[in-house]
């Protein structure tokens, strides 16, 4: 084995995939690539991680609420492209050539180019990490698209993406009837 430097461990538990945070405020909507999330307590609780310097920050803290859009592994440079301009400056949907798309339940829209966007309201933030804790509340998956693939952030710039689906649901739940 060969040492790895400490400030480079977080690539070997970098979380979920690499995400689009839509926030919308008085009218002016935004995206904020994001690649750490993280599941909570098996239900549609999820954590994200994001601060002052990124201009979504002040919207989620005002409105309580985002979509967490998935974007799929076609949409992974135009999702790192996002990530590196700020929405002070332009506008996001506009540049990229997404499209929003009205939310059932909070004011922050849906992408219509993502393979999947969960609608969100933010229940907690814990400020010493500024992480924030949000309750799906609404989700929108777009099975049609020919790319479901997600990609991961493995740091550095370096990205992965989803590859065979390994099944071993019947080790996990060895009682399901035949078929399930």
């Amino acid at each position: 084995m060969k040492k790895l430097p400490l400030q480079k461990i977080f690539t070997l538990l970098e979380p979920g995939p690499v995400v689009l945070v839509t926030t919308a405020d008085g009218g002016k909507q935004n995206i904020l690539t994001l690649s750490w999330t993280m599941v909570m307590d098996f239900t549609p609780r999820f954590a994200f991680l994001t601060g002052p310097w990124n201009f979504s920050y002040k919207a989620l803290k005002k409105t309580g609420e985002c979509v967490i859009a998935i974007p799929a592994v076609d949409l992974a440079k135009k999702a790192v492209q996002i990530g590196t301009c700020s929405g002070v400056e332009i506008n996001k949907f506009e540049k990229f050539k997404l499209t929003p798309l009205t939310a059932e339940k909070v004011s922050a829209p849906l992408i219509k180019e993502c393979y999947a966007n969960i609608e969100c309201r933010v229940i907690d933030h814990i400020k010493k990490h500024d992480i924030f804790v949000v309750d799906g509340l609404a989700a929108w998956i777009d099975n049609k698209r020919a790319e479901k693939r997600c990609f991961h952030a493995v740091g550095d710039g370096h990205f992965i993406a989803d590859g065979e689906m390994i099944n071993h649901r019947r080790i996990m739940l060895p009682k399901l009837p035949k078929g399930v």
